[in-house]
């Protein structure tokens, strides 16, 4: 099983001037351990049923182009990109940005946005959530044709693209991986049987998990797509640190349902928490 960590939280240290180097140090920690993967959220207020809105928050892409440089193996990206904070072709430009400085690292965590307070604080287009959908798939479409040899017009219900040109495309062959992420059962997984590489599911319990992973294979039935050529991820919920002999259990069924990799939260100072999962928990997993 891979194994990714979801750097989610600012807050610890206090410090404002200790985010940067705790950021490099936690990276650095996984990207030895062997980790797969490394995910920050998009959101530019913390989330309200996380911590408050005023807690720190650091933009994703730019946060991401910082873990690039002090890494060398981890796949960089965001879980998940919210669609209606950028342009799609916009967006499928800075993904291959950072595929590029990355040399070939990045892949494109997507889905739709939710948080309405830090889209009305900022600026943000707030759109029903029928549009949000129309939308993800789009920019969908437009990043997968970015990602090709066809630089010709876009012409969708939402967005208008006279040429979809992207130079230099990315170094991820033959494109970086696309990864929807949530559980929605009749338009997010859905869209991951359409157009997705991966899905992102929250490992709530192994139950859930098997019961989303039934609806994601009817959609892939009713759209003729192979079920198995979908990478199951997801993150795991529970505290990982306090109850390592239920990580491992839970663990093995998820393994079981198809489960190919487990993201981590870290749940306290996320070097204390990098250092310690590492140490006492990873090696107990093989």
């Amino acid at each position: 099983m891979k194994l990714g960590l979801h750097y989610w939280n600012y807050s610890e240290p206090a410090d404002p001037s200790r985010i940067a180097p705790t950021l490099a140090e936690t990276a650095r920690i996984v990207d030895d351990a062997g980790f797969y993967r490394f995910t920050v959220m998009d959101h530019y207020f913390q989330m309200e049923h996380r911590g408050t809105a005023d807690e720190p928050m650091l933009e994703g892409y730019t946060t991401l182009g910082y873990v690039a440089a002090r890494t060398e193996r981890l796949r960089l990206g965001l879980l998940v990109t919210g669609v209606m904070y950028r342009y799609p072709g916009l967006l499928a430009k800075i993904v291959t940005t950072l595929d590029v400085l990355s040399g070939g690292r990045a892949f494109l965590g997507i889905g739709a946005s939710w948080y309405e307070r830090e889209q009305r604080a900022l600026g943000v287009p707030v759109v029903p959530m029928g549009e949000r959908f129309e939308r993800l798939e789009e920019s969908l479409q437009i990043c997968r044709q970015m990602w090709s040899e066809d630089n010709g017009p876009f012409d969708g219900r939402h967005y208008q693209l006279a040429e979809t040109l992207c130079v230099p495309a990315p170094l991820s062959s033959p494109r970086p991986e696309i990864m929807v992420g949530g559980g929605g059962e009749k338009k997010t997984l859905l869209l991951v049987a359409r157009y997705a590489d991966a899905c992102n599911l929250f490992a709530v319990s192994p139950e859930d998990v098997a019961h989303k992973l039934d609806v994601l294979r009817a959609h892939c039935d009713a759209e003729g797509r192979d079920y198995d050529e979908i990478t199951k991820t997801a993150v795991y919920t529970d505290r990982v640190l306090e109850d390592p002999d239920g990580f491992l259990a839970a663990a093995e069924k998820y393994a079981d349902l198809g489960i190919t990799e487990l993201q981590f939260m870290p749940d306290r100072d996320p070097v204390e928490f990098a250092t310690r999962l590492t140490g006492e928990v990873i090696p107990r997993l093989g």
